[in-house]
């Protein structure tokens, strides 16, 4: 991982585990590392080589905890029981907004926007998509190919299906496999989502997905969604659907992203699917010494400008000339 001064580039999410869950524990600092303590003791996790935490019900977490893991680029992500929903995230490590910027431009321009929706579909297809598509058709081959990953999972495993389904609150407790589902599908999002707020992305500008905080979230772990976490979930009932199920498809999941180089993925995917130059590690060169200056100033002519505290232009030709006053229209002069 690399170290927290560097911000040059951007942070490796690849080269750490993918995810921690803690719940019903107390997390405070220890030198370079977080101490867990349960009623168990303590454990001690060094906070770089960890990507997400996951914070569940019962958690407490100091000051200094969280300024340690974010330093080391850790994204913190707080969840709900099992980890079965999100509720917010603290920022990962990359300060500069040129992903962010870039991302929000495609998403403002529905050509580009357009664009990116088909490249997304071409990844979950793994082939180019025919010209001619159109978006209801692109989306309903997207429902066929779900619906015969679950069949599949459940022919595979021997476990019975009976459809997609997530009780709203007061609704009762879902079948096992979709509660196996849901917690597979939580490590997803919790690892996605560490990997695009370490990359600079916004979690909420969605191109599939839209009106949410987390919809690009779901955009890009549904890239992986039926790789990974279906056949988690099905394999981890078929093994027992009895209690602790929650618990070991999270086990399960840590192995599947490792096996399936998910991290070393994530990143990569997430650039070719919003057009990002080849050269963007050089793009992004950020003065580390400086990470808590305000950056540039935007100009309408030249884009971005040297600025900042107690920098001002030097030279006046550098900049556009300044629109005429107008006389005033009312009121005293």
């Amino acid at each position: 991982m690399l170290p927290s001064t560097d911000l040059s580039i951007l942070p490796r999410v690849r080269d750490s585990w993918s995810f921690l869950y803690i719940e019903r524990s107390t997390i405070d600092q220890d030198q370079h590392a977080i101490a867990v303590r349960d009623a168990e003791g303590t454990t001690l996790v060094p906070c770089t080589m960890l990507n997400a935490l996951l914070l569940g019900p019962g958690t407490s977490i100091t000051h200094a905890a969280v300024h340690t893991l974010t330093s080391a680029g850790c994204s913190i992500v707080w969840v709900g029981e099992q980890g079965v929903r999100t509720y917010g995230s603290a920022t990962g490590e990359t300060r500069s907004a040129r992903h962010l910027a870039r991302q929000a431009a495609a998403w403002a321009d529905p050509v580009q926007h357009m664009a990116v929706v088909r490249r997304m579909y071409a990844l979950r297809f793994g082939e180019d998509l025919d010209p001619s598509d159109t978006l209801q058709q692109i989306r309903g081959r997207e429902g066929v190919r779900v619906r015969d990953a679950y069949a599949r999972a459940s022919r595979e495993t021997g476990v019975p299906w009976r459809g997609r389904l997530v009780p709203r609150p007061g609704q009762g407790e879902s079948d096992a496999p979709n509660r196996a589902l849901s917690a597979a599908n939580s490590c997803l999002y919790g690892v996605c989502h560490a990997a695009i707020v370490a990359a600079g992305y916004s979690p909420g500008l969605g191109f599939v997905h839209v009106g949410k905080q987390l919809s690009f979230v779901y955009d890009i772990a549904d890239l992986y969604k039926v790789e990974v976490a279906v056949p988690v979930a099905f394999r981890a009932v078929a093994e027992d659907d009895s209690s602790g199920l929650e618990t070991r498809v999270r086990r399960a999941c840590r192995d599947a992203f490792a096996a399936s180089r998910i991290l070393a993925r994530i990143v990569p995917d997430m650039d070719r699917l919003l057009a990002m130059p080849a050269n963007d590690d050089d793009a992004d060169a950020y003065d580390g010494e400086f990470a808590a200056e305000p950056g540039g100033w935007w100009d309408p002519r030249l884009g971005e400008v040297p600025g900042g505290r107690n920098q001002a232009p030097t030279d006046d030709a550098d900049l556009p000339a300044l629109p005429p006053a107008s006389a005033p229209t009312g009121g005293d002069a």
